[in-house]
């Protein structure tokens, strides 16, 4: 019996179509052989570029946070803007590009997928790749169940609502002073920031926990357990779910400890509410795949979303927490380079030298914590730790001073380096690298630009 053969294997068997990709990935090869530095402006195109970028301005009904437009075309972590700048990305899309700028593996997944016969993929549609990247995540994370978005603030809203439902009619949610989880209706309610919900109705009831401090370990721990029990004690029965950030993003790229979390998690067990982890930025940034891997936190999870580096989104759960029908849904989960692009990404991190003590993570953070340290003892007036973890690097320049802080973002991107703040008292600069591109040489180049930078901030 001759075993059947789909259409969509022998079209992506045409050697016409491997010819093809062939010369798209030569080419790619060619174009970005000369991209290998930071270069200024072009004077001949400035004039255009800024007009665009107020024009841009103008159509968002606000200002872009940098004169940034990219021409679509890089070289890891190099990515060329439409003014004919090349700058060193440390900041990645606010983490979405792991891998850089026009990487090749990536460019050669994403034209897989541009074969596909839709663009995106959705509840009713899913194809193989869908299948294929829930399977791994499920797999990797040792949780029952994934679903899949298309956004980490919909997975966070997932994360949410399966959670609610577990735990009718408690709804109070507990999450950490200075925490962030997205931007949406819900979403800024639990936002540690009362700017972002300025003229929002409040949809949920959220109790705040303080977070780790680092100069006061045991004080710390106690003062938020004692902090916890004060609310349940409050409004007994009533919380559904702890949102934790296991290192604080927005917050400042601040960790905790095992034995913080552990301390915390434990009382919540003991009254039943779900525990939510929120890894939507630490997934793939820690030594270990996932944050609580990382913080050995397994026994106590019982739901994780996941973003940004991994293209699609998605919240995983236990099967204890599995949601009744129809309360998760949603029209498409993602296009299909996002699927292939993520899975490859994930696969690299899981088998290849990325996690461990000794693997890149871990050695590219080691690296930039000596060139710190390095910069401190020059100038400590003007730099101060801590450094964050693995692929979340931050620093507080000028003593964290607002102003001082921006300026110093400001007149990075200018030098050459894309930055971002975070935190607010103090301010701090951060990078989330790309790390799937980045080598110890791009981090010599970026660092002689912070210091530059520091010196005459």
């Amino acid at each position: 019996m001759t075993d059947f053969l789909l259409a969509a294997a022998q079209f992506r068997q045409d050697p016409r179509i491997k010819e093809a990709k062939k010369l798209l990935l030569d080419a790619l090869k060619d174009y970005q052989a000369p991209l290998t530095h930071i270069r200024p402006p072009q004077d001949t195109l400035n004039q255009s570029y800024e007009e665009m970028i107020a024009a841009f301005n103008e159509m968002r009904g606000g200002k872009l946070y940098f004169p940034y437009i990219g021409s679509g075309f890089g070289n890891g972590p190099l990515v060329e803007l439409l003014d004919g700048s090349v700058k060193y990305d440390m900041i990645s899309g606010i983490g979405s590009h792991y891998w850089g700028h026009s990487h090749p593996d990536v460019l050669s997944h994403a034209i897989d997928a541009a074969l596909n016969d839709t663009v995106m993929q959705g509840h009713l549609q899913q194809n193989i790749e869908a299948f294929h990247f829930s399977q791994l995540l499920v797999h990797a994370s040792g949780l029952d169940h994934c679903f899949l978005s298309s956004s980490g603030a919909m997975a966070n809203e997932n994360a949410l609502k399966i959670a609610f439902q577990k735990k009718f009619p408690a709804s109070r949610v507990l999450a950490f002073e200075k925490c962030f989880m997205g931007r949406s209706l819900a979403l800024s309610q639990i936002t540690d920031k009362p700017h972002f919900r300025e003229g929002l109705p409040t949809t949920i009831a959220v109790d705040y926990i303080p977070f780790f401090r680092e100069e006061e370990p045991e004080k710390s721990t106690k003062q938020a357990v004692h902090t916890l029990k004060h609310y349940l004690a409050r409004y007994p029965k009533q919380h559904a779910v702890m949102c934790f950030e296991l290192v604080q993003g927005e917050g400042g790229f601040y960790t905790g400890t095992t034995d913080f979390f552990r301390a915390l998690m434990t009382v919540l067990k003991e009254h039943e509410i779900a525990i939510f982890i929120d890894e939507v930025q630490t997934f793939g940034r820690t030594p270990q795949l996932f944050a609580y891997q990382h913080f050995q936190l397994e026994e106590f999870v019982d739901i994780v979303s996941i973003g940004k580096l991994s293209q699609v989104c998605a919240t995983l759960f236990r099967s204890t927490f599995k949601p009744k029908p129809g309360l998760l849904s949603q029209t498409f989960t993602s296009s299909t380079a996002a699927l292939q692009v993520g899975r490859f990404i994930v696969n690299e991190l899981l088998h290849k030298d990325f996690l461990g003590p000794n693997g890149k993570i871990a050695h590219m953070h080691r690296l930039f914590v000596e060139h710190f340290e390095r910069i401190k003892n020059r100038y400590p007036d003007r730099i101060q730790g801590p450094y964050g973890i693995g692929a979340m690097i931050a620093f507080t320049p000028f003593d964290g001073d607002n102003q001082r802080v921006v300026k110093f973002i400001q007149d990075l991107f200018q030098a050459g380096v894309i930055s971002f703040v975070a935190g607010g008292h103090p301010t701090r600069a951060r990078f989330l690298i790309p790390i799937g591109a980045i080598q110890p040489s791009d981090i010599e180049k970026v660092m002689e630009l912070v210091e530059d930078v520091l010196k005459k901030g």
